[in-house]
């Protein structure tokens, strides 16, 4: 087990122009960790984990395993263990013999080998597939398999590069649950990749959002959904995505509010003081799904607790009801043409074409500065809510 820890790392892929993958990433990784590297197609986030592998060179910045610096230390002597997307097993070989492959081309004892082999796949469930080839199992044999391979050679870190991602829906979320389970049974170091960020909600100890090349937020996943540090991450972490409005503050009987168009929403007493000095500046309000409710005679809702007062209520119109069990996104027009989406029980009922009015907790809302990656100007210097609760 080690700690990794990259410092300043750059990436840039020189051809017939400079194409800059990763920019001045750090990032400390503790001993037994589980760290998630998670954002957009061409985010820098699988050529992270490839520099971190030795598989891709570091255009600036240094890179430690432990307190060893491997910047020029080739992939196999990093004393990592990587798993990838498309599990490169070797077709022609038994379940067993993948997996003893690497132990065998370092020479280990042959009974080493096989009390190594037969503990990862008896951790794997795959004790009955040893004598197999990889034709003649299913994807998610394979990719067990795949991990098995990493984990006999009893690595410092392991690596996962969107291990998942082959998978269908069900055997990914039983996937996950699974490795979440080897990870606390082996209590190694860990960084994974994905794009999947409900993938990354539910596996990391912590996540890194990322966005070409540069890091946007690392913290815990709680941490990262209730206090997005920008619009970006807010945006990008959530099933449905936060709602954002523009519009303006105002102050209106001493009170700093943000102006919709079609109404206000009052913030609370701790925000309002922080920018009173902001009124008159435009700027984009965030509120989660599940944080809205529904009042109105095209509803039998009504509104959150902190929402009661007509200040904070929108008129919106809904578009489309999507049922989802115990649950129901409510997708809605504002009367500027913004779309939004309420998340609300199954059993209230809910026209579509009827106006109803959309009730906001002033406790519960996200200011941000204009732009795709604004900042988020609730939180304070140390990231926490500026909030009455």
């Amino acid at each position: 087990m080690a700690t990794v820890t990259l410092e300043q790392i750059t990436k840039v892929y020189r051809t017939d122009r400079e194409v800059l993958a990763v920019s001045n990433v750090s990032l400390d990784i503790a001993d037994r960790e589980f760290v998630v590297l998670v954002g957009p197609s061409g985010c820098g986030k699988s050529t992270t984990l490839r520099m971190i592998a030795g598989l891709e060179e570091v255009s600036q910045g240094t890179i430690r395993i432990g307190d060893r610096v491997v910047n020029d230390v080739p992939p196999k002597d990093r004393d990592i263990a990587m798993v990838f997307q498309n599990y490169a097993l070797y077709p022609h070989m038994t379940v067993r013999n993948n997996m003893a492959f690497g132990l065998k081309m370092r020479k280990v004892p042959k009974a080493e080998i096989k009390e190594k082999v037969q503990k990862a796949a008896r951790m794997l469930g795959i004790e009955h597939l040893l004598s197999r080839k990889p034709k003649q199992l299913s994807g998610g044999e394979r990719q067990r398999v795949a991990v098995g391979r990493a984990i006999v050679r009893s690595p410092k870190a392991f690596l996962f590069d969107e291990p998942l991602s082959n998978l269908d829906a069900r055997l990914r979320v039983q996937m996950r649950a699974e490795l979440k389970k080897l990870h606390r049974d082996l209590q190694t170091t860990a960084i994974y990749v994905t794009h999947d960020q409900e993938e990354a909600m539910t596996l990391g100890d912590r996540i890194v959002v990322m966005k070409a090349g540069v890091v946007h937020q690392c913290d815990t996943p709680l941490e990262v959904y209730a206090r997005p540090a920008d619009r970006f991450v807010a945006s990008f972490v959530g099933t449905p995505p936060m709602n954002f409005l523009d519009g303006r503050l105002r102050q209106i009987d001493g009170r700093v509010c943000f102006d919709e168009g079609s109404g206000v929403i009052c913030l609370t007493e701790a925000l309002s003081k922080r920018l009173a000095g902001r009124v008159g500046q435009p700027m984009v309000l965030g509120a989660r799904p599940e944080t809205l409710s529904l009042d109105g005679p095209g509803s039998s809702g009504s509104p959150g607790t902190g929402a009661q007062a007509p200040a904070n209520r929108l008129p919106m119109r809904v578009m489309v009801v999507e049922t989802l069990g115990r649950e129901q996104d409510v997708y809605l027009l504002t009367h500027s043409g913004a779309q939004a989406v309420v998340r609300v029980p199954a059993d209230i009922q809910v026209t579509e074409g009827a106006n109803v009015q959309v009730c906001f907790d002033p406790d519960r809302v996200h200011l941000f500065e204009p732009g795709e990656n604004g900042v988020n100007v609730s939180l304070d210097g140390q990231g926490a809510r500026t909030s009455a609760a």
